[in-house]
């Protein structure tokens, strides 16, 4: 590749990169300012066919009419592009953690409260994604739904296909789910309807991301 001398090298002219530096950019809370709300990072997880999802699409609906600037990282919808490259070992599925969680924490720096809907079954993953968030109010949210229900359910016929051995390493059939042990917030969705489960996301979100309700200590909302 031949780079004209006139241009840095940067990490995106493709050369190795020399000493990295942080340009400093417009204030962050400007923008939550001109916004009237301060960003949240809400990081929904659970078994395949728990909901996650569903649930998510219906808090952001719910926020966006509430007059909040919100946005949906979904699992699956990211894995059609940005984490396209990527497989189901323990290595990608961190690797699948770490790019959304980086990109949830650039869309919260600009004020967003993103909801992030990813199976994400490994605590120390999942642990991985808070400290991204820094000190952006960070809400891990256990959608807590039985095994036998998602399979019960079974939208996409995934465990269907995981029981005869045609998934491997399927999370909750041939991979572990290790779910949260203090969630800032669980929702059962067992006999319990979608908008019930949402407004409860949602109405968390509400509050946390009024501008005077920011938790004080910016990683674990009250």
């Amino acid at each position: 590749m031949c780079v004209p001398q006139t241009i840095p090298q940067t990490v995106s002219t493709g050369l190795p990169p020399g000493p990295v530096t942080w340009h400093p950019l417009q204030a962050r809370e400007a923008r939550w300012a001109r916004l009237g709300q301060v960003p949240v990072i809400a990081w929904l997880t659970g078994l395949s066919g728990a909901g996650k999802s569903t649930l998510a699409a219906e808090a952001d609906r719910t926020l966006v009419a509430g007059g909040r600037h919100s946005a949906v990282l979904d699992g699956d919808n990211l894995r059609h592009g940005l984490n396209a490259d990527l497989a189901f070992s323990p290595e990608d599925r961190a690797e699948n953690v770490r790019r959304t969680a980086e990109v949830a924490r650039l869309m919260a720096e600009a004020g967003t409260v993103v909801i992030v809907s990813l199976i994400s079954p490994y605590r120390a993953d999942r642990a991985l994604a808070r400290r991204i968030a820094g000190d952006i109010p960070f809400l891990e949210v256990f959608v807590d739904t039985p095994l036998g229900l998602c399979e019960a359910r079974d939208p996409k016929g995934l465990y269907r296909l995981a029981r005869a051995g045609r998934i491997p390493g399927f999370t909750g059939i041939s991979a572990p789910y290790e779910a949260p042990e203090r969630p800032d917030l669980t929702i059962a969705t067992e006999g319990r309807g979608t908008g019930p489960c949402a407004r409860a996301l949602s109405a968390r979100l509400m509050r946390l991301s009024r501008a005077a309700a920011r938790a004080a200590d910016g990683s674990r909302p009250r």
